[in-house]
């Protein structure tokens, strides 16, 4: 498994109402998608970004953060073979993503994903 990149998943109460600070004040002004539950803002000139996220659309809890790899099920079979709890189990979600919760030994739940092409 080789991690792709990270993002940050915070959590707001309402997307449209944290836009302004996120897009406006800080720049973030590339909205690469938004699914009402989870909408990134990206910075056009350095591709910086974050996640927005109110409550998770398939899973029982919010991660904090994304981590996206090349390979999501050794990234599975890694996770369980070191005995990491799983927090939601791989699925292939149908915004184009094969995802899984893993909980992090100290407590943080961490969202791995994989895009599909």
């Amino acid at each position: 498994m080789r991690v792709i990149s990270v993002i940050a998943d915070i959590p707001v109460a309402d997307i449209d109402a944290a836009k302004d600070f996120y897009a406006e004040y800080l720049g973030l002004s590339d909205e690469e998608f938004d699914l009402g539950w989870v909408a990134r803002f990206t910075s056009p000139e350095s591709g910086a970004n974050v996640q927005l996220v109110t409550r998770d659309a398939t899973a029982q809890e919010n991660p904090v953060v994304s981590v996206k790899v090349d390979d999501v099920e050794a990234a599975f079979d890694e996770a369980r073979s070191r005995g990491y709890e799983i927090v939601h189990p791989v699925t292939t979600e149908p915004w184009g993503v094969t995802r899984f919760f893993v909980r992090a030994p100290d407590g943080t739940v961490v969202n791995i994903v994989q895009h599909r092409d």
